[in-house]
């Protein structure tokens, strides 16, 4: 679970380098703060090639934030067929997909009225 002392910049840089680390695609960050009856701040949303890369995004993430920040998901889900993982940080949901499953649920569109920020990756 979140720790009070971590701040959501410091939580969502951690993930984001995480994702890089392992050459995630198409990173999108959405800041829901502004949107009623949401059940979380922040969406970080990315996609792996296939669900070995899905599992090493995953794997990256929760590695990073936990050794950086001390901090550990509260919950895990989709690991299993790792063709769209959830991992809970409570106040922020990170989204791995393979990119043909992301397409299909379009979290983007669903959450149209979010601010919406794209990473620029150099890979």
């Amino acid at each position: 679970m979140a720790k009070k002392n971590v701040s959501a910049d410091q939580l969502i840089s951690t993930i984001v380098s995480g994702i890089e680390d392992v050459k995630g695609k198409e990173i999108n960050i959405l800041d829901l703060r502004d949107i009623e009856n949401t059940v979380c701040d922040y969406f970080i949303i990315c996609e792996g090639t296939s669900n070995t890369q899905v599992n090493a995004i995953v794997n990256s993430i929760q590695k990073k934030v936990s050794k950086e920040l001390k901090d550990h998901p509260w919950h895990v889900e989709g690991a299993d067929n790792a063709e769209w993982v959830l991992i809970d940080y409570v106040n922020i949901a990170v989204h791995v997909f393979q990119k043909h499953i992301r397409e299909y649920y379009d979290i983007e569109g669903l959450w149209g009225d979010a601010k919406s920020t794209v990473i620029k990756t150099s890979y």
